[in-house]
């Protein structure tokens, strides 16, 4: 086993920010097109679901095909860039991305639609985990890597917040291809500045071990089956193939398990993600995707369907924390400066779950404790979806970083698929199939309070353990500073 190392060895590493912004403006074209396309595709689906004649099934692939591969594939491909090349792999990805992209332009039925965002999640494999590890590469000081962290996810950020409406203004002109094709640019734009930003990775920094074929089939189904079923179980239309599913999965990991147990080149080695750093930052990570994936649910239905309040006021509650998700990202590397890298993430984290915990139990009181929770979770949020996966990376080898990164990743899409299946589910109980009625009576606006309660209260515990288990994990490390105080941007 390699040893992890805290800091990876970058040669001719920028000594400022703005020394690097060619590769900075690449990186975060990746994380754009990611968080553009979400929320730009969820507007323009009751368009193309009249244009392609679609059923409400068919269109809840064209979301989940994209979701599937991207989660499932993560690992396989995170493994590929640490043996071949993160800069490679990245290059590619974005190639596929363009094409499958403009491949949009040909679709004439759901089912090709369908293939073709598959192709897309693919693409996003390739590229989005790349980004956390080619910055994370790029310097060889935290505080730089806080900071070029910081940018990146910006910019996913305002592609988050302005998705819905430039979906909704260019729906208003054009056919919804366009909102696919556009990827196309993004993608061109990305590939431009990583290949003239970021040299090509030395082979020290990359390991030579066989890609470990049959564990990537085994982790894939694993995550495939993670992801998928929740979603059969919230469905309740085949509970047959429900528990078959979840059969399978359990299967696929105890498989999975054993074979990076014993083969002599695992995909993942499992003595690397018990290390402090890697253990204690992904079950940040999982905490705070799980909560943030509670109170985003919740929230969404108790203004709209309890509290009776029309789509777009409620749109306008939920700003407050895109607002601070954007406009906290100046005082990330400060705050991180302050305390510590350490101990930003866990205090990071520790804030999510608080947001979650005061909606469940305060929400009902009225909106300025739903306020209060969703600057709490945005504040929190912001923070831990730097600091944790710098730490993850900080505690890998150099030829470990991208399986790393796509580690993050895995963990923060699958805490966010069993929060919003176990919501669904205890709302479904408690609640029963009421919850969509144009009218809330008193009785049901009862029930569905005491449903967000349990809900509430369930998945915050889940997610204050895992903050535990992080907390535990990372008790003996050596307090470290996060960084020096850099003089110039």
């Amino acid at each position: 086993m390699s040893e992890p190392s805290t800091s990876a060895v970058v040669e001719d590493s920028p000594p400022r920010l703005r020394d690097a912004w060619v590769a900075l403006a690449g990186l975060s074209a990746v994380f754009l097109f990611e968080m553009l396309d979400n929320s730009v595709l969820n507007v323009a689906l009751p368009t193309i679901g009249r244009d392609l004649t679609a059923s409400t099934a068919s269109l809840q692939w064209v979301s989940g095909a994209y979701s599937v591969a991207f989660g499932g594939l993560m690992l396989l491909f995170g493994a590929v860039a640490d043996r071949f090349g993160r800069r490679r792999v990245m290059l590619i990805g974005l190639t596929l991305l363009a094409v499958a992209s403009v491949l949009t332009v040909f679709v004439a039925s759901v089912e090709q639609l369908i293939a073709v965002r598959a192709l897309m999640g693919v693409a996003a494999a390739m590229t989005t985990p790349g980004s956390m590890a080619l910055a994370f590469r790029l310097f060889d000081r935290d505080d730089l890597r806080v900071r070029a962290l910081t940018v990146i996810s910006t910019a996913g950020l305002v592609g988050l917040a302005a998705g819905p409406t430039i979906g909704g203004l260019v729906l208003a002109v054009a056919p919804w291809q366009v909102l696919i094709v556009a990827n196309a640019p993004i993608a061109v734009i990305a590939w431009i500045g990583i290949r003239a930003g970021i040299v090509t990775d030395e082979r020290s920094h990359l390991h030579q071990d066989r890609i470990d074929v049959l564990g990537a089939v085994l982790g894939t189904a694993t995550v495939v089956g993670v992801l998928l079923t929740p979603t059969l179980f919230v469905a309740g239309i085949d509970l047959a193939l429900a528990w078959g599913t979840a059969a399978m999965t359990v299967a696929a990991m105890i498989g999975f398990v054993v074979r990076e147990r014993t083969t002599r080149h695992p995909l993942l080695d499992l003595r690397l993600v018990a290390q402090p750093l890697v253990a204690s930052g992904l079950a940040y990570k999982a905490a705070a995707g799980l909560a943030m994936a509670g109170v985003s649910y919740l929230a969404t239905l108790q203004l709209q369907f309890a509290w009776g309040w029309p789509p777009a006021l409620a749109a306008v509650a939920m700003l407050p924390q895109v607002v601070v998700l954007l406009a906290s990202g100046r005082f990330v590397g400060p705050f991180v400066h302050r305390v510590g890298l350490d101990h930003a993430a866990w205090m990071s984290a520790a804030a999510v779950v608080s947001g979650l915990a005061v909606f469940a139990l305060l929400s009902r009181f009225g909106y300025p404790w739903v306020l209060i929770a969703l600057v709490l979770v945005a504040a929190g949020m912001r923070v831990v979806g730097v600091v944790a996966g710098n730490n993850v990376l900080r505690g890998l080898p150099t030829d470990r970083t991208s399986i790393g990164a796509a580690l993050v990743d895995t963990a923060s899409e699958i805490a966010t698929a069993v929060g919003i299946a176990a919501t669904g589910t205890i709302l479904a109980a408690v609640v029963g199939g009421g919850i969509a009625t144009e009218y809330f009576t008193p009785a049901l606006v009862a029930s569905f309070q005491q449903a967000v309660l349990i809900a509430g209260s369930t998945i915050t515990v889940l997610a204050a353990a895992l903050v535990a288990v992080g907390v535990l994990r990372s008790h003996h490390l050596p307090s470290q500073p996060a960084t020096q105080e850099p003089s110039h941007v």
